[in-house]
């Protein structure tokens, strides 16, 4: 698991009505998908009136995600994703990629990386640096 301290908060950005179970997948590292089947089954199959009460009062209590709209808009605008860490799930229900894609992203970023590298090398190696470099020395 992380060394950090989780707290619970509603993802308004993922979620469909208010970000509940957004909030409840992230904090117990699980597909949201799951869990809205969790409490759509609930809801379907046991008190029905209490869930929907206690999600309207999660609403009401927890407190946004900080950082939801700006990360959100951010990742939609940028391009880059190179600082993105990649978490692999093991279990279908966890949260993350399967294994194929995660190794599809790091290849991808270590393609992006290497590409970075080759244009640093080529300047570096360039006339154009050896003379920057020689009168910067003066």
């Amino acid at each position: 698991m992380s060394s950090h301290k989780r707290e619970l908060y509603r993802d308004p950005s993922r979620g469909k009505i208010a970000g509940v179970c957004a909030g409840l997948s992230d904090y117990f590292t699980m597909e949201l998908w799951l869990v809205r089947i969790i409490f759509i089954s609930a809801v379907l199959l046991t008190g029905g009136p209490f869930f929907v009460v206690a999600y309207i009062a999660a609403w009401f209590i927890l407190d946004k995600k900080p950082g939801t709209e700006s990360s959100y808009k951010k990742a939609s605008t940028s391009s880059v994703k190179d600082e993105r860490p990649v978490e692999v799930k093991f279990k279908v229900w966890q949260t993350g990629e399967p294994p194929r894609r995660a190794l599809q992203d790091l290849k991808e970023q270590l393609t992006r990386i290497d590409g970075r590298i080759q244009t640093m090398e080529k300047y570096v190696t360039s006339p154009e640096f050896t003379v920057s470099h020689e009168i910067n020395k003066l």
